[in-house]
């Protein structure tokens, strides 16, 4: 039997205003509204734009042994972590990192969110909540932690771009002391009233658990509600944006925006196949010189072998055209022997090329009158390391294009930026 499509309380509001909705991971959820994914994209680049984004599902870990379970399942080492000095994680902060399988494949990709000692949060991706929470589960009882999913009673939603504190600040309460001293990956209040951290609210007194963080590569921020004020903030952050050029996006332009940051896709750019040999190598405990491990971790004997492994590398093409990923398509060197297959492809249209050099809409020093075309952008998967700088092709049934391996792709992201200097 299918199962049944789900929608976010913002459904209603979607249709209404016309967007395009499609299937992700079992929800019915907008890919882009009538001013277009092209639009929307440039638009976080820009000013900003805020995604519906209460398909991910949160999980609580609680308990004695809830940091001894996480070091267990979770990729980072949360006693090692935080900044160059590879500091504990602790209250107020939170870290990008995986779920591993014994074979060091993914089950998912997560961030885990610390609120105290022994309690914890973590969000897994759209439909993916029931199966985190089985595997922590798995483990939990010899951990002495307790696992609890929310399904239903928590929204959210994604406000990103270099506007985004502006037009925060006027929403919150009390703006100057929630948002200060925001460093990138901390947050601030919780979304339950009873909670003794709901001390971040709305000017109208609800509370949300806000976090620096996101999936764009932008400056920006993640906002979590009770469910059933979902649309109220929705409508109040739209309201207050207006005047700020903010814009609402769907998951198209949340695809090509993360993908030009070098972001993954889960379940498609990190999946079944060992988590190593790739752009994000922060994800996972090594200890300073990458020749090993600072704990011990599910799937950690089979990601040693790294030798054996394919390269998961990022890619950016020379002008918008791509290749369609339902045409399978495949990864050529130069000489024509196929090398690997093709993860993502989409565009950044946001960017274009200026001589040997790539150039942001946002690039201080971009041309005067700007327009980019926008350059293909993504992620391939090949047998063997290829070097920043190698030429290769990409071939589907339609076309082949030629695309350059590369470190990272669209420059000048504002994801890190100090807060004195967005607000």
């Amino acid at each position: 039997m299918q199962a049944e499509t789900r929608t976010t309380p913002l459904h209603s509001w979607h249709s209404a205003r016309k967007a395009t909705m499609g299937d992700f991971a079992g929800w019915n959820m907008p890919m882009w509204y009538p001013s277009g994914a092209v639009a929307e994209h440039r638009a976080v680049i820009t000013h900003a734009g805020i995604f519906d984004t209460s398909h991910m599902e949160p999980i609580l870990v609680n308990g004695p042994g809830s940091l001894d379970l996480l070091q267990h399942c979770f990729t980072r080492d949360l006693q090692a972590c935080v900044g160059s000095g590879r500091t504990a994680l602790k209250p107020g902060q939170c870290v990008y990192g995986a779920y591993l399988d014994e074979r060091g494949g993914v089950i998912d990709d997560a961030i885990v969110y610390q609120f105290a000692e022994d309690s914890y949060m973590t969000v897994v991706n759209a439909g993916m909540g029931e199966i985190v929470a089985g595997h922590l589960r798995s483990h939990g009882e010899e951990f002495e932690a307790r696992i609890a999913t929310l399904p239903g009673a928590v929204g959210k939603m994604d406000l990103q771009g270099p506007l985004s504190a502006k037009i925060l600040a006027t929403v919150l309460r009390d703006p100057d002391r929630v948002l200060r001293d925001m460093g990138y990956f901390s947050f601030k209040g919780h979304f339950d009233h009873a909670s003794a951290q709901a001390d971040t609210t709305l000017a109208d007194g609800t509370p949300i658990l806000l976090s620096r963080t996101g999936y764009t590569g932008e400056f920006g921020f993640e906002i979590f509600v009770d469910a059933r004020r979902v649309l109220d903030l929705w409508e109040t952050i739209l309201s207050a944006g207006r005047d700020f050029g903010l814009m609402a996006c769907g998951l198209a332009a949340r695809d090509s925006l993360r993908a030009g940051a070098v972001l993954p896709l889960s379940h498609q750019d990190i999946g079944p196949w060992p988590f190593i040999n790739h752009p994000w190598s922060f994800a996972l405990p090594f200890n300073k010189d990458q020749t090993s491990f600072t704990k011990r971790f599910m799937g950690d004997c089979v990601l040693e072998m790294r030798d054996t492994a394919e390269h998961t590398l990022p890619f950016v093409g020379y002008d918008p055209r791509k290749v369609l990923l339902h045409d399978r398509p495949v990864v050529l060197d130069r000489a024509g022997h196929e090398i690997g297959v093709v993860l993502t492809c989409v565009a950044d249209m946001a960017i274009d090329r200026r001589g040997d050099r790539i150039v942001s809409m946002a690039s201080p020093n971009a041309p005067d009158n700007f327009k980019p075309r926008g350059l293909s952008c993504g992620f391939i998967r090949v047998k063997m390391r290829r070097e920043p700088g190698e030429v290769v092709v990409l071939r589907d049934s339609r076309r082949s294009i030629e695309v350059t391996i590369v470190e990272d792709i669209r420059p000048d992201r504002t994801a890190r930026y100090p807060m004195n200097r967005m607000i």
